[in-house]
């Protein structure tokens, strides 16, 4: 465990001194102001590891992989071939699933990098570039995103914990020092009870976030005597768990891409003339500035993908299957089809109450800067609930990895 430890943070010095090498051709002062404010590259540089703050060779992050991960999952319910192979083909199954959202993260890495940098190079933050240098960027760019699609697996495989998240996690982390800070500096000591209500209301949404990560809802599931033979097999009871949050964090994810799409297109919209592209660029810049609104819309989104989300990724019907099969049964429930439908009333109830805290969660720095007047950044809540669920997971994994060492 402690070599897999080591393998851990030596990865992650690596993933940190690729963001800090930036490509070249960087006006810093209009990077900055450019990156001021903006909530979609905000999120952005997250999932980048704060590699996109200086726009490093790592700047795309593993938005791509996530993005391809995300893709295919939904893809699962057009195609029947995808979902049989994801869900029910076994651990060769996900192999294959997984590399074709590896290949699905190339042309990803590669509109991502083109867009990007083609926005960067019209707000003159990337200047005096040749056409061949404008290619080589891109290239260095895509593939600082494969490197680190690559290092996240390494450490699935070889380390503790799930790579990709504990790259996100890695640079949210990094980000602390900066934001503490800057907060040192803005210090005044007329605000210390606004600090203090801050840092309490912090602590009783940390508690809750670990509770509705770790809530379940066990259903009791008895397995049925089988004679083979001599031997009696079967005839003892387990509990099927019912995550309450079962979709994690991809929601609020979602709700988010969607709601900043207004102002990409703004953005694009900006270097245009005429009246009704004027018009168009008013009304979502309006839409954008009223919290109210934007926060309600949020919320709403942020509900619906729960749903969306679970029902894509859970499927009562596959695991009414494979418990008939394996002559298991739900006490008061006939196998088959009722079970399938007892499990989905189930999950439909508690997902109701993960999609709130969701919800509340996601709409939280809207609602404080909308009350107080502070800024917040919209992505507190996803940045927050990723964090929790890193370190929950991690520690999981050495538990295990612990009680597996004492038992042998």
């Amino acid at each position: 465990m402690r070599k897999k430890i080591f393998f851990v943070l030596f990865i992650l010095v690596l993933f940190r001194i690729g963001a800090t090498i930036p490509i070249p051709g960087i006006d810093q002062i209009r990077l900055q102001s450019f990156l001021t404010g903006n909530q979609f590259f905000g999120l952005l540089n997250i999932f980048s590891g704060g590699g996109l703050s200086n726009l490093s060779i790592v700047m795309l992050g593993v938005a791509p992989y996530i993005t391809a991960t995300i893709i295919m999952q939904l893809l699962t319910m057009i195609f029947p071939q995808l979902k049989e192979m994801y869900h029910e083909e076994g651990e060769t199954g996900k192999q294959k699933f997984n590399q074709y959202s590896r290949i699905l993260t190339v042309p990803l890495a590669a509109l991502q990098a083109i867009g990007l940098l083609s926005l960067l190079g019209r707000e003159h933050v990337l200047i005096n570039l040749t056409l061949f240098e404008r290619i080589m960027n891109i290239i260095v760019v895509i593939t600082g995103s494969l490197l680190l699609m690559w290092l996240g697996e390494l450490i699935s495989e070889f380390g503790i914990g799930n790579g990709i998240s504990l790259l996100i996690f890695a640079g949210i982390v990094a980000g602390l020092p900066s934001g503490i800070q800057k907060a040192l500096f803005t210090f005044d000591y007329s605000q210390i009870p606004l600090y203090l209500m801050f840092l309490i209301a912090a602590v009783f949404i940390i508690a809750g976030v670990v509770l509705i990560t770790e809530a379940e809802r066990p259903i009791p599931i008895s397995y049925a005597k089988q004679v083979r033979g001599i031997k009696m097999y079967g005839g003892f009871s387990t509990h099927l768990p019912l995550r309450v949050n079962q979709a994690g964090v991809i929601p609020i994810i979602f709700a988010i891409s969607i709601l900043l799409f207004p102002q990409m297109i703004v953005n694009f919209l900006s270097g245009f003339q005429g009246s009704v592209i004027q018009v168009i660029t008013k009304f979502l810049s309006v839409f954008m500035n009223n919290l109210w609104v934007y926060g309600s819309l949020y919320f709403i989104l942020v509900f619906v993908f729960t749903y969306f989300y679970t029902a894509v990724t859970f499927d009562p019907e596959a695991v009414s299957t494979n418990l008939q099969k394996s002559g298991a049964f739900v006490p008061g429930i006939r196998p088959g089809r009722p079970t399938a439908e007892f499990i989905s009333k189930i999950l439909n109830r508690i997902t109701l109450v993960g999609a709130i805290f969701l919800g509340l969660i996601a709409v939280l720095p809207l609602s404080i800067r909308a009350i107080t007047g502070i800024s917040a950044l919209t992505i507190g809540g996803t940045a927050l609930l990723i964090v929790v669920s890193v370190v929950l997971e991690t520690i999981k994994q050495i538990e295990a990895q612990v009680v597996m060492r004492e038992y042998e």
